[in-house]
């Protein structure tokens, strides 16, 4: 359920930092409800990337994700304190997702997927290497990293793809999001 106090604190981010925001709204429920279509409570602890005002953690949340199995990483001040309040029990981690200190950062845990709301690409090419690298390395031998993009194509250049052993997916698309959006599922190549 997307709150109209998160509609107008998203635009005054973005307002403030467009590269690191992004958008102007906070992701759909639809969005929200595709980028976490293949995960199952139960699955493990999940990772998440640039919630923001938390649209996709609850989903989770409302697909019966335990918080305690939510690690949410928000580099904005204004987001972190509302993902506070929202959701006392999930371990929130205030770091920038692209910096390689993160890993060290993060609980001591492997994650079974990753879930990122960041603007990969608004980010050059060794940030988005970064935040690849940290997920994978944060995540289960199997685990899945999902991504959202308002561009026509996976938001991962090939190349990276190529470099870091990685596939990319297009698992659906959301023409009601603002705006529209696909989802694409990275994971490790056999």
């Amino acid at each position: 359920m997307l709150i109209s106090a998160d509609r107008s604190s998203f635009f005054q981010a973005w307002l403030r930092d467009p590269l690191r925001v992004a958008a102007v709204a906070p992701s759909s429920g639809a969005l929200a409800r595709l980028i976490t279509g293949e995960l199952r409570p139960g699955m493990g602890a999940v990772l998440e990337l640039g919630p923001g005002t938390g649209a996709f953690t609850a989903a989770l949340v409302a697909k019966g994700f335990e918080e305690r199995d939510l690690t949410l990483v928000e580099m904005g001040e204004d987001f972190a304190r509302l993902l506070a309040a929202r959701y006392p029990g999930a371990v929130l981690v205030r770091a920038d997702a692209a910096r390689r200190e993160l890993g060290a950062l993060l609980p001591a845990r492997r994650h079974a997927a990753t879930v990122s709301g960041l603007p990969l690409l608004s980010m050059g090419p060794k940030r988005v290497i970064g935040v690849l690298r940290t997920a994978f390395a944060a995540m289960e031998r199997g685990g899945a990293f999902y991504q959202f993009t308002y561009a026509w194509r996976c938001p991962v250049p090939d190349a990276i793809l190529d470099r870091l052993g990685l596939s990319a997916v297009r698992i659906g698309s959301v023409v009601g999001n603002l705006p529209p959006a696909s989802v694409y599922r990275l994971s490790r190549r056999r």
